[in-house]
C-alpha cells in the first residue's frame, strides 16, 4: 500500500502578491490596490493536491527564519506531510515579489540555490502513487528510482532567468510519464515557434505531454495512442496568475488519479486553474472543492459535473 498519493519536490518560496493598476516605471511610485501573502514554488503545487483530497508529501528546504517558519506552518495546516522537509539554519527561505497588473505578473525573487538538492532529500524511492517534480539545470536523479519503484512521475519546468534554455535539461523527462510545461517554456526548450510544434517535439521525449497556454487554454499529446486533445480557456477575469500553471498541473495529476479519460483531465486542470487566478495568491489561490462547486453551479459543464458533484459531497 502507498502511503501517499503524491509525493512533490521543488523550491519553496514565500510570496507577496500586490495587486497594480499600472506597470511600475523608473522615477514613479505605484501604490497597491490590494496585496496578499502565500506560500510559493512548488508550495503551489502541494496546496493544489491537498485541497483536491489527495494524500499529499512535500521534500524541499526551508529557511530557519521566520518566513521558513510561517510556510511551513501553512503547509502543516493544509495536511501536507513534511517529513521529507528540512528547515536549513542560515539559509533564507527565498522571497518572490509578483507584481499583477494588465491580467499577467512579473516576478523578483530574492533567494540563493538551496544547500540541499531534491536528491539529498530523497534518498530512496518515497512510498506515493505519483511524484512531482519541477525539472531544471540540477540533478534529479530521485524520478529514476521513483519511476523503477512504480510511481507514475510527472515533471514541470519553470522559467529559466539566464533564459538559456539549455535543452539538456529535456534529458531528465527520460524518467518522467508525463510533461506538464506552459506553452512559452515548451517553445523555449524546443526551440519551435508554436505550441503545436513544441507539444510534437516533446512528444518524441516522454509519453504524454500537456501544454498550457493561459487564455488559449491548454493541448495535449498522447505519444502512444496519437490521441491530441485541444481544451479552450475558462473565461474568467484574471487578477493574479502567479501559480496558475502549478494549479494546472495538480488539477492533471488529481485527474489522472481518478483515472478520467484524457480530455476530461485537461478540462479539469483548466478549470482548477481558472478559478486560482480570480485572486491573489499562488498556493492560497487553488480552489477547495467548495470553490468548483459554486462554479459549476453557475456555469454548468456536462463534462464535469458528476466528477464535482461526487466529491464536494453535493
Amino acid at each position: 500500500m502507498h502511503q501517499l498519493d503524491v509525493v512533490v519536490s521543488g523550491l519553496v518560496f514565500q510570496d507577496l502578491v500586490l495587486g497594480l493598476p499600472t506597470a511600475p516605471r523608473p522615477g514613479t511610485e505605484v501604490w497597491a490596490t490590494e496585496s496578499h501573502e502565500s506560500p510559493g514554488g512548488i508550495a503551489n503545487f502541494a496546496v493544489a493536491l491537498a485541497r483536491l483530497g489527495l494524500r499529499t508529501g512535500m521534500a524541499a528546504v526551508f529557511g530557519a527564519d521566520d518566513l521558513g517558519d510561517r510556510v511551513w506552518a501553512g503547509l502543516r495546516s493544509e495536511g501536507i506531510d513534511l517529513g521529507l522537509s528540512r528547515k536549513l539554519a542560515g539559509w533564507p527561505t527565498p522571497l518572490t515579489v509578483a507584481l499583477a497588473y494588465d491580467n499577467d505578473r512579473a516576478l523578483v525573487t530574492r533567494g540563493t540555490t538551496p544547500p540541499l538538492s531534491a536528491d539529498d532529500l530523497i534518498t530512496s524511492a518515497p512510498s506515493a502513487r505519483a511524484v512531482a517534480a519541477h525539472i531544471g539545470p540540477w540533478p534529479n536523479e530521485w524520478l529514476a528510482k521513483a519511476k523503477a519503484s512504480g510511481s507514475t512521475v510527472f515533471a514541470d519546468v519553470g522559467w529559466d532567468p539566464s533564459e538559456q534554455w539549455d535543452p539538456a535539461v529535456l534529458d531528465q523527462l527520460e524518467h518522467c510519464d508525463v510533461f506538464l510545461p506552459n506553452a512559452d517554456e515548451a517553445m523555449h526548450y524546443t526551440r519551435t515557434d508554436t505550441p503545436e510544434q513544441a507539444i510534437r517535439r516533446l512528444a518524441e521525449k516522454v509519453p504524454l505531454v500537456v501544454v498550457s497556454n493561459g487564455a488559449a487554454g491548454a493541448i495535449a499529446l498522447d505519444a502512444g495512442s496519437g490521441q491530441y486533445v485541444d481544451v479552450p480557456a475558462y473565461p474568467v477575469p484574471a487578477a493574479d496568475t502567479t501559480g496558475a500553471g502549478d494549479v494546472f498541473a495538480a488539477g492533471f495529476i488529481a485527474g489522472t488519479h481518478w483515472e478520467l479519460p484524457l480530455e476530461q483531465r485537461v478540462r479539469f486542470a483548466a478549470l482548477t486553474a481558472a478559478i486560482s487566478v480570480t485572486r491573489l495568491g499562488g498556493a492560497d489561490a487553488a480552489p477547495h472543492w467548495a470553490d468548483l462547486a459554486a462554479w459549476q453551479d453557475a456555469n454548468p459543464d456536462d463534462q464535469l459535473e458528476a466528477l464535482i458533484s461526487a466529491h464536494s459531497g453535493r
